[in-house]
């Protein structure tokens, strides 16, 4: 179902609006609240998820609203908003400026919008179900590479990555020696994006949360690419694990993926 117009122009004033707020705080000093080692959130976090909250409740006072920084809010309706105000905020903490706002709406269930836009770069990525994506107005679609070794690949890791041996340095590891190369930027909603355009041919990461690819699956799925899990299956919200590619590998980044899934051998030997 195709949603409503009022929804995408409300939600790209109120993405935007948040995301120059961010650019605009890009160089103060942020105070820092420590959520684990190495995951943190800043005032400006609170900030931008406020400017969306208010607009996206102003304007539709039924839906429903999970956010990043603490936001459930149950609708009266079919409809729910899964934002995140500001991905990269590490990167954003050390004015280091690769961050950006992510809004999706979901429909039952089903996202049938998202929007992802970069102000440092002016670059606002949307996906309408069935209708494409698209950068700037302009419409996009996935790489055409082939091969896992002509690739270039992005990735992140999770933030217990320093505690819990489940932190995807053996697939990163086992990438490393067999793509072209592999890029770590801090954002997955921008490397979703940057698969959805070309300039990534693949993507995978563990434990990332709605927020964080609700809006980028869907501009990746709607470019021409494929989302999935790691195996393959169908890929959910509810499960923190994201493969997206231009298609033509995926099948091979499965592979490899797969290999850090197998029972170790007698001589603790599994490749």
């Amino acid at each position: 179902m195709e949603p409503r117009a009022d929804f995408l122009s409300v939600a790209e004033a109120a993405v935007r609006e948040s995301g120059l707020y961010l650019k605009a705080n890009l160089h103060r000093r942020a105070e820092a609240t420590f959520k684990g080692d190495v995951d943190l959130v800043t005032e400006f976090d609170i900030g931008a998820q406020e400017i969306l909250a208010r607009r996206l409740s102003e304007a539709f006072p039924d839906h429903g609203i999970l956010a990043e920084e603490g936001l459930f809010r149950p609708g009266r309706s079919e409809y729910r908003w899964v934002v995140d105000p500001l991905d990269g905020t590490t990167n954003y903490a050390h004015t280091f400026p690769v961050f950006c706002v992510s809004a999706a709406l979901e429909r039952a269930g089903r996202t049938i919008l998202g929007l992802v836009y970069d102000p440092t770069r002016d670059e606002m990525f949307l996906a309408r179900g069935g209708r494409g994506a698209t950068l700037n107005g302009r419409t996009i679609g996935v790489s055409e590479v082939g091969e896992v070794g002509k690739s270039l690949l992005a990735t992140g890791f999770p933030y217990d990555v320093r505690t819990n041996p489940v932190n995807n340095l053996d697939n990163w590891s086992r990438f490393l020696v067999r793509a072209q190369a592999i890029r770590r930027c801090g954002s997955a909603a921008l490397d979703l994006c940057y698969v959805a355009c070309g300039r990534f041919d693949g993507f995978w990461e563990l434990k990332l949360k709605p927020w964080d690819v609700a809006a980028g699956a869907l501009i990746v799925a709607e470019a021409g690419g494929r989302v999935t899990s790691f195996a393959g299956g169908e890929h959910r919200l509810d499960v923190p694990e994201t493969l997206a590619s231009n298609g033509r590998i995926h099948q091979a980044l499965m592979d490899v993926l797969a290999l850090g899934r197998v029972a170790p051998a007698k001589d603790g030997i599994n490749e």
